[in-house]
């Protein structure tokens, strides 16, 4: 098991910008690939973006591609999220999550076995 713990959220602005840090401890934290995912109020909870355990692979929303990316630092045990170009839309909690095998389709949320507790990400219009 690995634990998982969000931090970074807040209120921003339309076309502002934030970075989310998702800080492991626990097991080795370079053997999981670490994926973000996000919940708005009344909808399911979806797949934004995916990093590999090296950091060399990753896989993006259609609709977060070219505004949000996703990167690692193995030496401090930390996954990050930029947040660039926001919009009303994208107001959700965040979760990072981790699995062990990277795949084709690493956006199924069932895949993933360990999870934070979240952080709030409002974006004002």
């Amino acid at each position: 098991q690995v634990q998982l713990v969000e931090s970074g959220g807040g209120l921003v602005q339309t076309g502002g910008s934030l970075r989310l840090s998702c800080a492991a401890s626990g097991r080795t934290f370079s053997n999981y690939v670490v994926a973000w995912f996000r919940q708005a109020p009344g909808k399911e909870r979806e797949f934004v973006a995916a990093i590999s355990q090296s950091g060399g692979s990753t896989n993006y929303a259609n609709s977060v591609k070219g505004r949000l990316t996703i990167s690692r630092d193995n030496a401090k045990n930390t996954v990050y999220l930029e947040m660039n170009s926001l919009k009303p839309e994208d107001t959700a909690v965040y979760y990072c999550a981790a699995k062990f095998t990277w795949t084709n389709i690493n956006s199924e949320l069932r895949a993933y076995g360990n999870w934070g507790q979240g952080t709030q990400v409002t974006v004002s219009s």
